[in-house]
């Protein structure tokens, strides 16, 4: 049976390659197009973040991963180096934590 669902799902995801390529050159250079590609990768890793910050399980949790992320959004904020930002927020997360 496990045998047939990563069929499916594999013929699936091909069947769904194959939608994408085939929409005609005028619907993907349409600028309401462009615009909501544009927006959909923001909105997913703000979605992804929000989940790994604030779930555990099925519960919400408030936790020093909230004050890590605040910390890291502060100094991104302030145009703080990449490197910058990820040690912040893991020192004011692990701060937190003790």
């Amino acid at each position: 049976m496990i045998w047939a669902a990563i069929v499916v799902t594999a013929l699936g995801c091909y069947a769904l390659k194959v939608a994408g390529l085939s929409v005609p050159q005028r619907v993907i250079e349409h600028p309401w197009t462009v615009r909501v590609a544009a927006l959909i990768p923001p909105a997913l890793l703000g979605a992804l973040v929000a989940v790994q910050v604030l779930a555990d399980g099925h519960r919400l949790v408030i936790d020093a991963r909230l004050g890590g992320l605040a910390t890291a959004a502060v100094l991104l904020l302030l145009r703080a180096p990449f490197l910058v930002v990820v040690a912040g927020a893991a020192l004011v997360a692990a701060l937190l934590r003790l």
